[in-house]
């Protein structure tokens, strides 16, 4: 009986890390397979613009300390090509194992605020030459999620209520965060009230979208506006959340979560997260009608961090 060569036995390991984690292991599997002392390693970081130090690297292989900051997660990123491993395996990884059970924090939606941290949102709204806050401040926003036949995210519909903190302002840049696998190429910006489709971009690998919405007027500091918009989604597989995270506190919030008639969930909960690192919190279970197939969260005043609905399938 042939005996495994330490080439494939290395390569083995890597495969059954990267399959079932943890993050650490998998990274440690990775530099071993690939042969790279942690000094070359860091090399090739910072010929990709990221620095990170050998010490803070020999902790994370260890697993006794995790990326977190938006620069190391830069760098898990640019690990992912340096090792010749498959996209998004490490940042899979990190998310799956951020100290959360599965039940309390899906993988999904901790993966795409991975990915926000990351900076490909900063990098979408520097193309489109778009500061964060846009000029407007937000004094409400009613969002309607749609989960399809196949408990996919079918569409979101976003209105909202602004004032203009500075004069000029005629956009708004709205940005859709997928579900892991989402293709935002084939994915639909639709203007329904008082604005219209400008430049749209994305970033194919992490399902994020981001769309100019131009108004038909230069607002004022201090002149209010509405507008609604949606986005037709439905190109990932089974959906099990819809979060909302914000670094501007203030105004209202609700986000409604309507269901298809013969997909219905098995239970559904709210619940609040000051980070993309932070445990979760302020669960609540939320029934679900039966006439209208939906669950709704009204927060009265946002605070910075994240609320949203989760739900189970059978």
């Amino acid at each position: 009986m042939p005996h495994a060569t330490p080439h494939t036995d290395t390569t083995a390991k890597l495969d059954s890390a990267l399959r079932g984690g943890p993050f650490h292991v998998a990274l440690r599997a990775a530099i071993a397979a690939r042969g790279l002392p942690l000094q070359r390693v860091q090399h090739h970081l910072s010929r990709h613009g990221v620095k990170v130090g050998v010490t803070s690297l020999s902790y994370w292989q260890q697993g006794a300390r995790r990326p977190q900051r938006a620069e190391s997660l830069r760098a898990v990123r640019a690990l992912e090509e340096i090792l010749e491993l498959p996209e998004e395996s490490l940042l899979r990884l990190l998310a799956e194992s951020d100290g959360q059970t599965p039940d309390s924090r899906p993988a999904g939606r901790s993966y795409r605020s991975l990915i926000e941290a990351s900076g490909v949102l900063a990098g979408l709204l520097a193309e489109l030459g778009a500061p964060r806050d846009g000029g407007l401040q937000t004094l409400g926003r009613h969002e309607r999620v749609r989960i399809g036949a196949h408990r996919e995210l079918a569409e979101r519909e976003s209105h909202h209520i602004v004032r203009a903190h500075r004069d000029g302002v005629d956009r708004f840049v709205a940005v859709h965060h997928g579900d892991p696998g989402a293709a935002p190429a084939r994915m639909t910006v639709h203007p329904l009230e008082n604005c219209r489709t400008g430049r749209v971009r994305w970033r194919q690998d992490t399902g994020v979208l981001a769309a100019e919405l131009l108004f038909d007027t230069r607002l004022r500091a201090g002149d209010t506006f509405l507008f609604r918009y949606a986005v037709e989604d439905g190109t990932a597989g089974v959906s099990r959340e819809y979060l909302h995270g914000t670094d501007s506190p203030g105004g209202q919030y609700a986000l409604q979560v309507y269901f298809d008639a013969g997909a219905l969930p098995a239970r559904c909960h709210r619940f609040t997260q000051h980070s993309a690192a932070a445990p979760r919190g302020g669960r609540q279970e939320l029934a679900v009608s039966t006439l209208h197939r939906s669950v709704h969260l009204v927060e009265p005043h946002v605070r910075s961090g994240y609320v949203g609905i989760g739900w189970d399938w059978d």
